[in-house]
């Protein structure tokens, strides 16, 4: 008897579910410009964001740059937070400055240069300012420093070095 009603439950389960994408179905049948709308809404969004921001690397592809093509890591988070804790090697430019001190980076032009911020959201526009400013190869660390240290990854703390 038990079993029975156990069976019962999870049909019951799956109906709503089945019910669930009949209405959806039909509500997408009923308004197809509205969800063309709402498709070409996120697809552009989606598009410009990434191409704004630019490419990115992971933690593993940002290493392997550091230690074989000795790559610039520009860390662009303020002084007081860099202090705290940063990849060692680390060049501290603060985003709040930047524009004032960027011909301090112009030697690295032809160099590999990795930016990194807080979370990986700021650092995409400051890497299409370097791109436009003749910088060859620019990328930004995905996740920021969040995601350096959630893998992990050793620090250093106190200043640039």
């Amino acid at each position: 008897l038990r079993q029975r009603h156990h069976y019962t439950r999870r049909l019951n389960l799956d109906h709503g579910l089945s019910s669930f994408m009949q209405e959806f179905i039909g509500f997408a049948q009923e308004n197809w410009v509205l969800m063309v709308l709402w498709v070409s809404a996120a697809g552009t969004l989606y598009y410009t964001e990434t191409k704004k921001a630019g490419k990115s690397v992971n933690t593993t592809e940002a290493t392997r740059m550091i230690n074989r093509e000795d790559a610039l890591i520009l860390d662009i988070r303020e002084q007081k937070e860099f202090s705290k804790g940063h990849i060692a090697g680390a060049y501290n430019l603060p985003a709040s400055v930047f524009d004032k001190k960027l011909s301090e980076l112009d030697r690295y032009k032809s160099h590999p240069v990795i930016v990194v911020c807080k979370m990986g959201t700021s650092a995409g526009s400051i890497a299409k300012t370097l791109k436009k400013r003749g910088f060859e190869q620019v990328v930004r660390l995905t996740g920021g420093m969040s995601e350096w240290t959630a893998a992990s990854l050793p620090t250093k703390k106190g200043k640039s070095s």
